[in-house]
């Protein structure tokens, strides 16, 4: 069993980006990521903070909008375009889950395609499974550079997608067809789960349940890339995955914590350095 070790590519990939945004910096290009935190979620602001010291990380600006929890949607709607019209904002993130009564699904449509680095409106789902450039989740895309860095080849293998949201598990179905992997999702409605993320070279899991699979759902040396974000009965921070219980039946397995969770802000400042290069058309 190898680890991949989430903490160690993520560090080198913003290290690879820092460069380039200091080579943006000498041009003149400077970039701004606005993230906007609608409430007290204590969540919301470990994820917001954990954002801006990854921006401070690899020198992008970043501009915090804190709004009280009962925003109306017509005043979030009115900073959102204000955003979008802003030439010096690059990139957008509205955090999630916002309060009940804000609708998530038109605040993320109201977001420019050109600034949604989080890479969840339509027009972005829509080029992704098309093939055509876009902002990609930065949960998938991080996972697919955890594969690539690792030396784990796709391309030929049998992947299983074990949760099927518009954040993770479709457009990780998507990115896995793209590296040529034959893919299976499978979701809370699939008969005897077991049987099929039995038969997966590559398994990916996403469906927040703590210590979900054990080694009955693992195939002998699989890759196993574990998407949980749970807590255990002692409180414990777990993945979907019993990693005790399984590390030693894969090939390569992420760890929780240190696994995904790293690479999915990194990817993130990759957006936001990919909305310069759009905006900018470098």
């Amino acid at each position: 069993m190898k680890l991949i070790d989430g903490k160690a590519i993520s560090k080198a990939v913003r290290e690879e980006l820092r460069e380039t945004v200091s080579d943006l910096k000498s041009r003149g290009i400077e970039i701004t990521l606005a993230v906007v935190l609608a409430g007290d979620d204590q969540a919301s602001k470990v994820y917001v903070r954990n954002k801006k010291n990854a921006c401070e990380e690899v020198g992008i600006r970043s501009l915090e909008i804190l709004l009280p929890a009962d925003v109306t949607m017509e005043e979030l709607i009115a900073k959102i375009d204000e955003l979008n019209s802003d030439p010096d904002v690059n990139g957008i993130l509205v955090q999630l889950p916002l309060p009940d009564h804000l609708d998530e699904s038109a605040v993320i449509r109201r977001i420019s395609p050109l600034k949604d680095v989080d890479g969840f409106h339509p027009e972005n789902v829509g080029a992704l499974s098309i093939g055509l450039p876009g902002f990609v989740s930065c949960t998938p895309a991080g996972i697919i550079e955890l594969l690539k860095r690792s030396g784990i080849e796709a391309e030929g293998k049998r992947c299983v997608v074990v949760g099927r949201s518009n954040i993770v598990g479709k457009p990780m179905a998507i990115l896995m067809l793209r590296e040529n992997a034959t893919v299976t999702v499978a979701h809370s409605r699939t008969k005897d789960l077991a049987s099929v993320t039995s038969e997966a070279d590559i398994l990916i899991t996403a469906v927040g349940k703590a210590k979900m699979f054990g080694p009955e759902y693992i195939k002998d040396g699989a890759v196993v890339i574990d998407c949980g974000m749970n807590r255990d009965e002692n409180g414990k921070l777990c993945g979907d995955v019993d990693f005790a219980a399984c590390c030693d039946k894969t090939s390569f397995i992420t760890p929780v914590p240190g696994g995904v969770g790293p690479m999915t802000v990194t990817m993130l400042m990759k957006n936001c350095i990919d909305s310069v290069r759009i905006q900018n058309r470098i």
